[in-house]
């Protein structure tokens, strides 16, 4: 197919091109409570073409289109003259495709990208369960996907390079009937078969749909030190992510500059020590990948992203990263928890708004926590300021780790914002 699709670019007149091929093996596992309720297997083969196009006066646009095996000649010349004509009209600054690169395939080490899909799938599934062993609170469904997968990148410039991986990733529901009937989704997803990090995940939502059920609206508005964990956590450092990235700061939406001391001098909290981990060792397009400090000591070490923004910025293209790690964490859990703060566990929706710096959501359950009363509590909603909170940040030295995220389970910010409900 390889070659059916070059044939077809150079009879096209096709020059700057780049093919993406994936090939994915998949098993899917879909539960109501304990009961296996469906089960896919699935095998995908799939081409990716990005054309490039070089317009006078414009610049150079880019257009992809998705093929597949069965398709005849003429449908694919006829898919790739539609992307090289739409090309034109998505013109930018010119700029320089990636490097070329050759190499051996690179196979993925570990269990989950060697072993047989259905042994991984087991060993996940045990685990999802396990702490499944309670009347009042329980996984009311489940779903459990693990996929392997060999892409392969070539590029006009002369990049052939190919490599392995995989992952398992799903979604669960625990529900709690009494003293009120309530449901908590959850979703997890994992680069190895990281069975114990999903048994306490489990373990943990457990916990929470059960205090969730008997929460109280008694929260008040005001300033609380507010203690967020698990994604939560990762979702407040993806402010750093967003703009330090190549696209954000050539567009302008960031006037950050590499050395600069983005978290602000009078930081008087931990100073943020955050790397981007190379999951994989090629980008999409090619670009080798290796894990890059991204802030040290509040420090921005560097910039981010695919190959066309890096050049326009004149530094050395990094690819997009998918998974941040943060060195932070000086006192255990319990310790942070320690003092009057909220810790606020679940919410409809926390997000992040990397332009302003504000981040927050509905909590679904929090935890009013003053001495050594602890009172679960529903309602109300976060709203609060990275740009003010970095100042004081104190993390837990407990680890959270997924597919995305490698750092530390808690933080602590103070003097954020809270809308309460039980006014």
């Amino acid at each position: 197919m390889i070659e059916r699709i070059k044939k077809a670019l150079d009879k096209c007149g096709i020059s700057l091109w780049r093919i993406n091929e994936m090939t994915e093996e998949t098993a899917e596992l879909f539960f109501v409570r304990r009961q296996l309720d469906t089960r896919r297997i699935k095998d995908v083969h799939k081409y990716e073409v990005t054309v490039f196009r070089d317009v006078e006066e414009a610049g150079r646009g880019f257009t992809s289109v998705q093929l597949i095996a069965s398709m005849e000649d003429g449908q694919i010349e006829k898919e790739l003259k539609d992307a090289y004509y739409a090309a034109q009209f998505a013109a930018n600054p010119p700029y320089a495709l990636a490097d070329p690169v050759q190499a051996p395939p690179v196979e993925k080490a570990g269990e989950l990208a060697q072993a047989p899909l259905a042994q991984s799938a087991g060993k996940m599934v045990r685990a999802l369960f396990a702490p499944d062993t309670h009347e009042d609170a329980f996984i009311n469904s489940a779903e459990l996907f693990v996929s392997r997968k060999r892409l392969r990148i070539l590029s006009s410039e002369g990049t052939d390079v190919s490599y392995t991986d995989a992952n398992v990733n799903g979604e669960f529901v625990v529900q709690c009937r009494e003293p009120e009937d309530v449901e908590i989704h959850n979703t997890y997803s994992y680069d190895g078969l990281e069975t114990q990090a999903l048994s306490e995940k489990v373990e943990e939502a457990l916990t929470f749909v059960r205090d969730r059920a008997r929460a109280q609206r008694v929260l008040k508005s005001g300033k609380y030190d507010l203690v967020l964990s698990g994604n939560a956590v990762a979702e407040v450092l993806s402010y750093y992510v967003q703009r330090s990235s190549a696209s954000a700061v050539y567009a302008k939406y960031s006037t950050w500059q590499q050395g600069e001391d983005v978290q602000g001098g009078d930081a008087a909290g931990e100073r943020l020590d955050l790397t981007f981990r190379a999951t994989a060792p090629y980008s999409e397009e090619g670009i080798p990948m290796e894990d890059l400090p991204l802030l040290r000591e509040g420090k921005l070490q560097a910039y981010h992203g695919p190959n066309r923004f890096c050049r326009y910025l004149g530094v050395k293209p990094t690819g997009n990263y998918k998974k941040l790690s943060s060195g932070n964490g000086t006192v255990s859990f319990e310790e942070l928890k320690k003092g009057p703060c909220l810790w606020a566990v679940t919410f409809s929706d926390f997000q992040m708004d990397p332009m302003s710096g504000h981040f927050g959501g509905e909590i679904r359950l929090a935890y009013l926590i003053d001495g050594d009363t602890v009172t679960p509590v529903t309602g109300g909603s976060v709203n609060g300021s990275i740009l003010e909170a970095q100042k004081d940040l104190t993390f837990s030295t407990d680890r959270y780790v997924t597919s995305k995220y490698d750092g530390p389970y808690a933080v602590r910010l103070t003097g954020v914002s809270i809308a309460g409900a039980g006014e």
